[in-house]
């Protein structure tokens, strides 16, 4: 199974089961700036109890792996779980969302695009390139990260809410890696 098949039949089923999502990561950092090759998916997901078996039902046991455990305990601990396709070894990290504000802001700001005919919620550029540079100072310095981070800067420059971007670098601590973003940014944006 491609990749894109796989995100069909993942958007089928939260669209059908109204299971609130947002995907992020690399996949949208490829959309929002310099496309690149990743081997998982993000998605950020709004679930409660019920959807536990809806999930599992959904992804029968014999082409995916899902565990109904981990996605009990990632509620329990807003954490992750996975869904791996087993033939491709493709495979969808979930992550609960989390009562933390800045969770809850980017799950706000979610857009809505339709790329190779498949309508999507994306993160919005400026919660992409956030929460690059948030995951570049936790990996310690992970260069893949502040790179997505950079081209979806450069890219997205002219419509981004700089006001937006300023007050969550200050919220989430991640200073000096805006600031290392803003000095190697292309001067002619």
């Amino acid at each position: 199974m491609l990749q894109q098949e796989l995100l069909t039949q993942v958007l089928d089923v939260l669209h059908l089961e109204k299971i609130a999502y947002m995907i992020t990561g690399s996949l949208v950092s490829s959309i929002q700036g310099e496309p690149r090759t990743t081997h998982d998916i993000d998605i950020l997901i709004n679930i409660n109890p019920s959807n536990v078996s809806t999930l599992l039902e959904a992804f029968s046991m014999d082409r995916f792996y899902i565990d109904g455990d981990a996605i009990r305990d990632a509620m329990r601990h807003q954490g992750m779980f996975n869904l791996i396709d087993t033939l491709s070894g493709d495979k969808v990290d979930f992550w609960v969302l989390t009562s933390s504000p800045f969770d809850l802001s980017r799950f706000s700001r979610k857009i809505q695009v339709t790329i190779l005919g498949l309508s999507m919620y994306i993160s919005s550029p400026e919660d992409t390139i956030l929460m690059k540079l948030k995951w570049s100072k936790l990996s310690g310095g992970s260069r893949k990260q502040s790179d997505d981070a950079l081209r979806v800067y450069e890219l997205q420059y002219r419509f981004l809410d700089i006001v937006y971007i300023n007050d969550w670098v200050k919220k989430l601590e991640i200073n000096q890696q805006w600031n290392d973003l803003l000095s190697e940014a292309d001067p002619l944006i």
